[in-house]
Parts: structure tokens; sequence; C-alpha cells
């Protein structure tokens, strides 16, 4: 049976978004509600530099419809270290800020690491045995963002797997040193898509976004998707998302 495909952008806060995917006069304090009638899924990004009180994340809940899921950017504090596995005490503090508030609207959590951070097979694994399968009576679903070359081995696919985690599939033109890695090692995949462009009104063209869709419905044979335009031209990533929502409903 194939699972449900979530499709949406970072975030939801961005002023040119007001007037090109926000209708004019729409007030700041609904754009959330008016995000999630257009999209199924959400990144929250401003996670990964803060966190916040365990009401914004009940509001956050509550003006969103039944069906959509947030996914929630890790701290930085987590992943941006030297030894990953000493970061116990960062884990705690972001995963006890109040993101269970969410209950059935939380998705994954993305564990972005830097660039330039390599693949140690031994400090990596500890840092996978830090990530909890639940919180709060909820189950956590963990997805890992890596960008240096290193991580394209079947050694850390095997190792992914091993704890359940997905590998992020990202997708950046201006970054090609980025590895792009499709693998099944999770019930779930999740990608981020950044090369949307501002001279295409929907972000991609129709041939992208078919190959796109595609790619997002094979995906879905095995598991739930999460799928974000994120970067690239962020003005148009609404567009981009709703277009391929249109192509994969």
């Amino acid at each position: 049976m194939s699972g449900a495909i979530h499709i949406g952008v970072g975030g939801w806060t961005y002023e040119p978004w007001r007037g090109v995917f926000y209708p004019e006069g729409l007030v700041q304090k609904r754009e959330l509600e008016y995000a999630a009638s257009k999209l199924s899924s959400i990144e929250i990004n401003g996670t990964y530099y803060s966190t916040f009180k365990p009401d914004s994340w009940r509001k956050w809940r509550d003006e969103t419809p039944d069906g959509f899921v947030f996914s929630v950017k890790a701290s930085r504090y987590c992943t941006n270290r030297k030894i990953l596995s000493e970061g116990g005490d960062s884990f705690d503090r972001f995963l006890s800020q109040g993101l269970t508030e969410l209950g059935d609207r939380l998705g994954p959590i993305n564990w972005q690491f830097m660039a330039t951070k390599k693949f140690d097979p031994e400090d990596f694994e500890g840092f996978l045995k830090l990530l909890p399968k639940e919180k709060d009576g909820l189950r956590l679903r963990h997805a890992l963002e890596v960008r240096h070359p290193s991580f394209d081995v079947q050694e850390f696919y095997d190792l992914a797997a091993k704890y359940g985690a997905a590998i992020v599939y990202a997708e950046d033109d201006e970054a090609p040193e980025w590895p792009r890695i499709d693998q099944d090692t999770a019930d779930f995949r999740y990608a981020r898509l950044m090369s949307s462009r501002e001279d295409e009104p929907a972000g991609m063209t129709a041939v992208e976004l078919d190959a796109a869709a595609d790619r997002v419905k094979g995906w879905s044979a095995t598991g739930e998707v999460f799928a974000y335009f994120i970067a690239g031209a962020k003005v148009r990533n609404p567009a981009a998302a709703q277009a391929l929502i249109e192509r994969v409903s």
C-alpha cells in the first residue's frame, strides 16, 4: 500500500510571499492557517537556531487542519559539534522544549550536518544511539541530512538502516558537491528540493516538476514521503509545492 505524500515549504513567515502566495491584506497571524490550507506539510526551520515555548507548539497545532504534518529541523547545537556522540545534553534541551505538543501533527525531525562534517562511522553510530524512538508517548522519526561526499558510501547507508533513520535526498544545483543520496533506509522518505528558479512562475519547468512527481510517487510505494521546496528561489517555493501536490494527487 502506498504511503501518504506530504509536500510543502520551509517555514511560513517570509515577507516576499505576501501578495504572491499570501493574499493581499491577509493578517500575519493567519499566515500559517492559510499556508496549511494550500500545502500538506511545513518544515519548521526556526528550531535550528532557537527553542520555542510549549504554547507556541500548541498554537501551531491548533492553526492547522487534521492531516497536516510539521517536520522539525533539529537544533544546530546537536549537529554542529566535533564529537557528535557527546551531544546528549543538547538533545535533551531540543526534544524537551514542547515539540510533542504537536501531537499527531508531528512528522520527522531533520538532523542537518554542515558540509564540512565528514563521515566517522564510530562517532556517527554514537550519535544515532542518542536518537530516541519516542517522546511523551509519541513516536519520533529521524532524518539525516548530510552534505559531505564521504557519507555517500554503503557503510553509511547500512548504519542509517540499522537505526531506522531516513537519509535526506537533498537536491541543490548550486551545490553539486553535496551527495544526492537516494536510499531506502527507513519506513519513510525525506526530500529537500533546493533548485527552484525565479524566472519560472512555478519554480521549475513542467518537465522538471513531472520528474519530481514521478520520483516522489516512486518513493511512496514503500512508505510515507515528506518533500519540501527550500532555498533556491524562495519566493517561488509555495507555487512549486502546490504544482507538485497537484501532480501527485
